[in-house]
């Protein structure tokens, strides 16, 4: 699976990702942190990425609508430490089927994920 971390996700992250076989950049390595979301999306969807973000500015699933990108996964933690984060995301991709979000727009909290999919771009 190819995937974008956002700049609010830990780097180290990538590393653990990349273990599992799947191929992650992050928003630092390619010199666009502080880029404008606009910037940010046409990259990811230029890339063909999942973008996994806890940025709100991507919340809005009328402007975000599955089938219209490659995937957005959308962490909402009560507790967002980087340790928190990168353990649920660890476990997000080692007992989902993520391989299966491409296109979806999922939201992922302590106790929850949505996935809203239509068909694939």
């Amino acid at each position: 699976m190819k995937i974008k971390l956002d700049e609010n996700i830990p780097a180290s992250l990538k590393f653990q990702l990349q273990k599992i076989g799947s191929d992650v950049e992050t928003v630092p390595d390619e010199s666009l942190t502080g880029a404008t979301d606009a910037v940010l999306w046409q990259h990811v969807q230029n890339e063909q990425r999942l973008l996994i973000t806890q940025d709100l500015d991507f919340s809005d699933i009328r402007r975000f609508h599955p089938g219209a990108h490659h995937g957005l996964l959308l962490i909402r933690l009560a507790n967002s430490s980087r340790r928190h984060l990168t353990s649920r995301i660890e476990q997000l991709f080692k007992c989902e089927d993520v391989q299966s979000w491409k296109g979806c727009f999922v939201v992922v909290t302590d106790t929850k994920i949505r996935i809203r999919c239509s068909t694939p771009v």
